[in-house]
């Protein structure tokens, strides 16, 4: 007996409001929220549910009675399959409204804290091939389209070079043009796909654990600096040497042509060696005249136009005068650290990546910066009471944590030496708001402004200035 189909269709919904992880957001007649995957705010929509919750449901539009005038056509051939862009179907300026009222919500309601007037939403120049590094993955066994499914076809090429379907960890969508990152990255992913397939170099099954080639990251630089790095499953060195000698001889003007060879379970490149092919091992980068080595392990911001406006306005909220003792916590390569360090006495970074503090104290010595000075290990481990005692009590602090935001110990200890004044950077609002209602006995926030890192998607990075009460 065939089971009956539990989730309910809704008839002529109007989607009202767009919410996090990208999600359109509507009301059901029994009262409670739909989080809609392929929608936009002011459309009509019979939605089709697909999970039932207490208080939600997750569904999809399946028919449009009314399109929203807030839609715009997507420019991307892969939008709605592919899961990087969720926000191509949605004009850039509601882009900036939504973006702006998440994080407003997320300080008034997760925070319960006083806020000022909020500084408008700073939107981005380029809201296309915007991005400075992009990660693609090797499959045998590519994603297909229903069209082919249903064509019943027996497609033999299943190589893809892509990215993976959301939700789906073995299923990968094979990409003709992405339109997040400049030229020439469509062009050297589509050659060494073609190339491969031609020389018959086995395509990654992440099923069964097998074939030679596995990810392709490309970085750029706004300097014009190019680093490839391609990951291999098996060592095969006639194989590997034939394709980095055929994109080295297809694009000099690469910078950096690196490889790795990882056969691990899981495909980070963190714990692996990193072995330089061709030219250099790292691409630098250019800010305000001070440039910033970039390996291939490095954290930065993956947006560097926006990237020079959010340290600026960092910087601007930091209000150094010059003789001030600056932390940089979560500091990364350094650099926040060494773009404020003009303006202060002195600044120390903390970063829990090894990596990232050894390109740190190389771009400072680089850029003849001799006040500032790194230090590695967890967070909460190193910034303790004899840390502060051996280096110093902060005038501010400047604080850009992961997702997860700051560690309890690190907020206590933020209140236990109480700086006059804390920049708070963050990727995730919801967390932020949770730290700053931990320190709103101690502090008032005076600034708030949101930066747009990110165009087409619902990602947003947001800077708080907290003074002390």
């Amino acid at each position: 007996m065939a089971r009956r189909n539990k989730n309910k269709l809704f008839t002529e919904i109007e989607v009202t409001d767009a919410g996090a992880k990208g999600k359109a957001i509507a009301k059901s007649p029994d009262g409670r929220v739909i989080f809609v995957d392929n929608a936009v705010p002011g459309d009509v929509a019979d939605i089709q549910t697909t999970r039932k919750r207490k208080s939600y449901y997750q569904g999809t539009a399946t028919n449009f009675h009314t399109l929203s005038d807030k839609r715009t056509e997507p420019v991307c051939q892969h939008f709605g399959t592919c899961g990087g862009c969720k926000w191509q179907n949605m004009e850039y300026k509601y882009q900036l409204e939504y973006k702006q009222s998440e994080v407003e919500n997320n300080l008034r309601r997760l925070g319960k804290i006083q806020l000022p007037e909020i500084t408008p939403i700073l939107g981005s120049e380029e809201i296309y091939f915007y991005r400075n590094k992009m990660e693609f993955s090797f499959s045998s066994s590519r994603w297909l389209t229903q069209e082919e499914i249903q064509s019943g076809e027996d497609i033999q090429n299943r190589n893809a070079l892509g990215f993976h379907i959301p939700g789906m960890w073995d299923k990968i969508l094979d990409i003709k043009k992405c339109h997040l990152q400049a030229d020439p990255s469509n062009a050297i992913r589509n050659f060494v796909k073609e190339f491969a397939t031609e020389n018959k170099l086995a395509f990654f099954n992440t099923r069964n654990q097998e074939g030679l080639l596995r990810t392709l990251m490309i970085r750029t630089t706004s300097t014009g600096e190019i680093m490839i790095l391609v990951q291999f499953y098996e060592d095969r060195k006639d194989q590997r040497e034939l394709l980095l000698n055929a994109v080295a001889e297809k694009f000099p003007e690469i910078t950096s042509l690196q490889y790795v060879v990882n056969n691990k379970a899981n495909d980070t490149i963190y714990d692996q060696e990193v072995i330089c092919f061709k030219g250099r091992d790292h691409i630098f980068e250019e800010m305000e005249g001070l440039k910033f080595k970039i390996n291939a392990k490095s954290f930065y911001q993956t947006n560097s136009d926006q990237a020079y406006n959010l340290y600026k306005i960092t910087r601007d909220y930091a209000n150094l005068k010059g003789d001030e003792l600056v932390y940089d916590l979560y500091t990364g390569t350094g650099t926040i650290a060494q773009f404020v360090a003009k303006n202060a006495k002195k600044v120390i970074g903390v970063e829990a990546v090894p990596e990232a503090i050894k390109d740190a104290k190389e771009n400072a010595e680089r850029n003849e910066i001799d006040n500032v000075e790194f230090y590695v290990g967890d967070m909460r481990k190193v910034f303790t009471q004899s840390f502060i005692n051996k280096h110093g009590h902060p005038d501010v602090i400047i604080t850009d944590p992961p997702r997860d935001g700051m560690h309890k110990d690190v907020v206590a200890q933020i209140i236990g030496i109480l700086p006059q004044r804390i920049v708070y950077v963050s990727c995730n609002s919801a967390t932020q708001a949770r730290d700053l209602a931990l320190l709103d006995e101690y502090y008032k926030v005076t600034s708030v402004q949101a930066v747009d890192m990110f165009p087409q998607t619902h990602h947003v990075e947001n800077v708080v200035c907290l003074e002390k009460r």
